[in-house]
Parts: C-alpha cells; structure tokens; sequence
C-alpha cells in the first residue's frame, strides 16, 4: 500500500488544488477584469481630461496667436501710419527748405547783382577819384611852375631894372657953397 500513498495523496492535492485553483481563478480574473476596466475607466478618464486640456490649450493658443497676430498688425499699421506721418513732415519740411532755399536764392542773385553794380560804381568812382586828384595834383605842379616862372620873371625884370641906367639911383646934385 504504500506505493499507491505516492498516487493518492499527490492525486488528492492536485484535485484539492485544481478544486481550489479555478474558482479562485474565475474569481481573480473577474477581479483583473474589474481592475482593467476600471483602470480602462481611468484612463479613458484621464484621456478625456487630457483631451479637453489639450483642447483648451490649443484654444488658448490659437487665441493667444489671433491676439498676437492682431497686436502685430496693430503695430505694423502703426508703424506705417507713423513712417507716413513722418515722411509727410519730412516732406513738408523738404518743401518748405526748398522754397526758403529758391527765395533765398533768388534775393542771393538780387544782392550779388547789386553788389555787381556797387562795386563797378566804387570802381568808377574810385577812377573819378583818382582823375580828379591828378588833375589837382597837376594844377598844383602848374600852379608851382607858374609861381617858379613869375619869380623867374621878377628876378629877370629886376636884374635887368637894376642894369639899367634909367633905374640907377639919382643923385641930387647939391650946390657947392
């Protein structure tokens, strides 16, 4: 008998284990399969939430870049409006230079033609002047001469005058007592 005690007793504990082992079997899977659903739930849970905050985050985003997209064209129109404004005044005061500059030119060629005229009258007076003062200087040089040719004249007459006998001294003739 003692070899069927090998057979039996490991037969009863394979059958005890197999009686015991596919309830708890059935039961752990039913275990599993509510923990994986529920897990599943979980995650689909989670999912869910990630996809929403990912929605929200793509909504805020794409708003975030329409807001950017506005405020850059805000601030590309602005400055435009504000290069136009800039090269208007540029403009103006462009123009403005431009007819300071053509009056000004146009009194500049006014003055020079004046002063032209000016300094061609100092040039003619200057000439007159100098005419004038050689012809004083030479109605001094005459006057000079002519003063030379009297005293010439004078000393000539009186030299002759004193060599003449009809100027010599006369002398009276006193009587003799």
């Amino acid at each position: 008998m003692k070899k069927w005690m090998y057979v039996i007793f490991p037969g009863l504990g394979l059958a005890l284990f197999l009686a015991l082992y596919f309830p708890a079997k059935s039961h752990y899977e039913a275990v599993e399969a509510a923990r994986a659903a529920s897990v599943a739930a979980q995650k689909a849970a989670e999912a869910e939430k990630t996809h929403q905050l990912e929605e929200r985050a793509r909504q805020d985003s794409l708003k975030r870049a329409a807001d950017n997209a506005r405020d850059d064209a805000a601030r590309e129109n602005a400055r435009v409006e504000k290069y136009a404004r800039e090269g208007k005044q540029i403009q103006a005061d462009t123009d403005a230079a431009n007819a300071k500059i053509a009056t000004y030119s146009k009194q500049l060629d006014a003055l020079q033609k004046q002063l032209d005229s000016l300094q061609q009258r100092k040039e003619q007076l200057t000439r007159e002047d100098f005419d004038l003062l050689k012809q004083v200087e030479l109605a001094r040089v005459g006057e000079s001469n002519a003063d030379l040719e009297i005293q010439r004249m004078v000393e000539m007459i009186a030299t002759r005058a004193g060599a003449s006998s009809l100027t010599a001294e006369i002398q009276p003739m006193v009587a003799k007592k």
